[in-house]
């Protein structure tokens, strides 16, 4: 697997796996409706940040975007989002994205990383996450609406790098 910044070549391949991450309804709070143009504005993200994909051959297995958390004084802390094509989930790919970006903010000089909300349903992605270090600082109760368990909190996860 081969892990590069993301181009608008790769966002026709990249929008599908978006839009099942986020129709699925269970770890992104995004719209349902949201049309590729209107997705690819919030996913492919403009510098400072940047996106990544995770390509075997011309398959997109997987994206992240990363960057500043917040704009300024806040900007030695980095942030993620990440989403895994559904057929790769359980596969690694999780693991190298999350490698990668942590490399990366530590290459660039990041104090930590702070992941805003992580839905605490989302067992795999709490576990994969604090495998790799992160603490969860705070659950908000109620704060994500999950199709299936109904209102359930939203981890803020943090690493110091």
């Amino acid at each position: 697997m081969i892990i590069r910044e993301a181009n608008e070549v790769d966002w026709e391949n990249i929008y599908p796996i978006f839009r099942s991450i986020v129709e699925s309804g269970e770890s992104y709070a995004y719209p349902h409706d949201l049309s590729s143009e209107q997705a690819r504005r919030l996913w492919m993200e403009q510098a400072p940040s940047f996106t990544v994909a995770a390509l075997e051959g011309n398959a997109v297995l997987g994206t992240a975007k990363v960057g500043p958390n917040r704009p300024g004084r806040g900007s030695h802390v980095a942030t993620a989002s990440f989403m895994v094509h559904p057929d790769y989930q359980g596969q690694g790919v999780g693991r190298q994205l999350g490698n990668y970006v942590l490399t990366w903010a530590r290459d660039h000089g990041y104090h930590s990383i702070q992941f805003n909300a992580v839905v605490e349903t989302n067992d795999a992605a709490v576990r994969l996450w604090q495998s790799l270090g992160f603490n969860i600082l705070a659950t908000v109760p109620d704060a994500f609406d999950h199709p299936v368990h109904g209102l359930v909190g939203l981890h803020v996860m943090y690493l110091i790098l």
